[in-house]
Parts: C-alpha cells; structure tokens; sequence
C-alpha cells in the first residue's frame, strides 16, 4: 500500500505534461531513469505519452502563429527533471555518495503516509521502513521512537543518512519528544543514533529546518541545524553528535530573524499569509538556508522572509563556552543575494541559492559575485539543494507558496511536484578527519 501512495513518473512524464502547455524541453527517460524500459507498464505509458507529445506539438505550433512568436523570457542551464510527486508535497532531498535518493513529506496538512522516503526504480517507499514512519498522535503515541513531521533529510561526509525531526505537525507546536535528530546506517538501513532536543532547546514554537554537518569537530562531530519559529525565537541550534547536547546560538540575533518590510513577489504576485476572514500579516518565517564553506571556517545562513545573506564563524559557534555576543561579532552581512529558501556549497567554494522569486538557482562564485544556473518557469518555489558525487545539483519543486494559507484558503497547488537536477562539475564539501 505504502509504496504506491506516491507514484513517481519519470522525466518523460513532465516533458509530455509540458509539451501540452506549449514548452516543451523534453529530455530522453533513458537519460534519466537507469532503469527505463525495464518495466511493461511504463513502456505502455512512455508510448502513450510519446502519442501525446506529437499531437501537443501541433497545438504548441498553433498557439505561436496566434501569439506571432512574442519574445519570452530564455531558459538558462540544462534542467533535467528527476521524478515527480503525485501525492503528498515533498520539501527535501539529498543523494548518497553511492547515488541512492532519499526525500520527505512533512506532516502540514497533506495525507501522508510516510514522512521520509527513498526513491528507488520510479517509485518512493517508506525509509528507512514503514512502522517508524507510521506517527497518529494522541495519548500513548512515542514521538521518540517515531518520525512526527520530517522537514529534512541528510547524507553527512561518511555517507551516513540524517533525518531532521520537526516534531510539529501543521506548524501546530512541537510536541514532548518530537524534535530530533536521528542518524541512519546506509550500509544497513538502521538507525545507529537518536538525538532528541530538550524543550529549551527546541521551543515549543521551534520549527527545526535544515542541517549541516562538521566530522572534524569533537569525537563525533557537530551538526548545525536552523530554527525557521514563526511567531517564535529564532536561532541556529549546535549538537555534538558524540554526547547529543545540544544549545541555542544567535538567538534572536538580528541576522536570523525575518525582515519586518519584506514582502516576496513570486509568479508576479505578493505572498503573505492570508487566512480566509482574517486579515493579510507578512510572511515572516526566520532563518532557514544553511551550508557550510569548503575550509570549514565559515557558515553561512539566511533567513527565507530576507534577501540577505549572512555568514558567521564555525570556531566561534562551535564553542559552548562563548558568549553570544562573542559570536554575534563574527557575524558578517554579506549583501543582498535574493529571497532563498535553500542554500548548499561545494567543495570548489561555490555556493548555491534558491531563488524562489524568480524561479532560479543561483551561484555565489568565491569573488561574491553571481552567476545563474537554472532558470526556468517550471522551477515553481525551489527548495532544497543537495551537491551530489555525480557532479549535478539536486533540488525540489513544490510550490509552496501557492498552499491555502498565502492563498485566501484556495490551494492551488497543481501537482505533480517536482525535482530537478542541473549539471555543476562540482562536489559536495565533505568535512571529516
């Protein structure tokens, strides 16, 4: 049951889809799906889908005389779509260091079955199986020992998988046991560690968003992990990943927190929270994006309602004896970079920026200028980023912003959602001794 709740279609899939809507890039399924062809039914659909690419074609050629071939905005970088989603809205994703693919579902509001999947020949199944996926609730439910709403998944430098627990279902609050940090065993698919976060580290308002990991710190290593708390404080969280203490940095500090005058603008429109009867408050979610440089001394940050981006010392956050005053003077605004949601670097010391705005990803070169890597009108509120050994940059697709709360309680979310790839050269930073 659990396997085909999300029925994944490979690239052709989307290419047929957007043929229809007159934009067809298509790129061949055998490019992106090893394991093309292999499987009757989906020959069936390709072929079918084939049938509908030529007749689209004809629609597409008509629709231009009728518009006389107006100029319109030009693609930039080879956008490869990966698979699609047809069911619950996903948020991450990262590639292992052997190419395995691992997504999640967050419990906001969609049916979900399971909060963290792999994806695996053309489908997503529960990871790292179904009953620690399985999380109803109420009196006697095990938060601790059960993945409550997964935000983030993470293949660390040992190629080890890290699951980040919100522990708060539909932005409701986190719940006792909830929030944590569990780390699985790729080798053996099991669970070798579970970091809960204590409830003055993880508020009841924290909402845990992604993580980043340095092996080379303490006898374990450390992660460092973002608090995004709408209507709450916000904050980068560090863990030692040998003891599982954890504690809150540059709480509060002006560089997590949203910019009261931001308002986004994306397909044209202005996003702000807008429940049906009541009357339209800003989108002010806290910091979000997170990467590590490639030497290790610098993290950077952003919180998603700003367009600015932040770095601050690893040495200096790192260090449990020092004050936050102490390491809010390492802070350093590193200028206006657009309105991201997720950030990710390379070992080439490039950093990658979602631009959810301008349905981009962008590429902050070591100078401190950009460069653009991926424009398309199909990358709908871009996501999560993760650098992969195979050298391309993996993202999600999910409109977000187009869910019933920036939406008068209309969704128009139009599925499937998505998650694409374009070619970097580039390799994940790997920190470890």
């Amino acid at each position: 049951m659990a396997r085909c709740a999300y029925r994944v279609s490979i690239a052709a899939t989307l290419s047929a889809a957007l043929a229809a809507a007159g934009c067809d890039r298509s790129v061949r399924p055998e490019q992106q799906n090893p394991h093309y062809g292999s499987d009757p039914a989906q020959r069936r659909v390709e072929s079918e889908l084939s049938n509908a690419n030529a007749r689209a074609k004809v629609k597409t050629a008509d629709d231009a005389r009728e518009r006389h071939a107006l100029p319109e905005a030009r693609p930039a970088g080879q956008l490869e779509p990966v698979a699609l989603f047809n069911g619950a809205m996903p948020t991450g994703v990262t590639v292992s260091h052997t190419g395995r693919v691992f997504v999640n579902f967050p419990r906001w509001g969609d049916p979900v079955d399971y909060t963290v999947a792999e994806l695996k020949n053309g489908a997503t199944s529960p990871y790292p199986d179904s009953e620690i996926n399985r999380w109803a609730g109420g009196r006697g439910a095990n938060a601790e020992k059960s993945f409550v709403s997964v935000q983030s998944v993470v293949v660390d430098p040992n190629d080890r998988l890290w699951v980040l627990d919100t522990g708060n279902v539909k932005m409701e609050g986190t719940v006792k046991g909830g929030p944590k940090l569990v780390g699985i065993d790729l080798k053996t698919n099991a669970v070798f560690k579970t970091i809960v976060f204590p409830p003055e580290v993880a508020l009841r308002t924290s909402y845990l968003n992604d993580v980043r990991f340095d092996l080379r710190r303490g006898k374990a290593g450390m992660a460092f992990i973002t608090d995004s708390a709408r209507g709450g404080p916000n904050a980068i969280i560090v863990v030692d990943l040998d003891s599982g203490r954890s504690w809150r940095r540059l709480n509060d500090h002006p560089s997590t927190k949203p910019d009261k005058a931001f308002l986004p603008m994306v397909e044209g429109r202005p996003v702000v929270v807008e429940p049906p009867g009541k009357p339209a408050r800003p989108l002010g979610i806290g910091v979000d994006g997170i990467a590590i440089a490639q030497e290790g001394r610098r993290l950077f940050y952003c919180p998603l309602s700003s367009r600015h981006l932040y770095s601050v010392s690893l040495d200096a956050l790192s260090d449990p004896k020092l004050s936050d005053p102490a390491i809010a003077a390492t802070v350093q605004d590193l200028g206006e970079k657009g309105a991201a949601d997720g950030l990710e670097a390379d070992a080439q010391g490039r950093l990658y920026v979602t631009n959810y705005e301008n349905n981009s990803v962008l590429r902050r070169k070591p100078d401190g200028s950009y460069e653009t890597i991926a424009f398309d009108s199909r990358i709908l509120w871009p996501d999560t980023l993760s650098v992969a050994k195979d050298g391309y940059l993996y993202f999600i697709a999910n409109q977000l912003h187009r869910q019933p709360q920036y939406q008068r309680g209309s969704d128009l979310r139009q599925k499937p959602y998505a998650l694409f790839r374009v070619r970097i050269d580039g390799t994940p930073v790997l920190l470890v001794r």
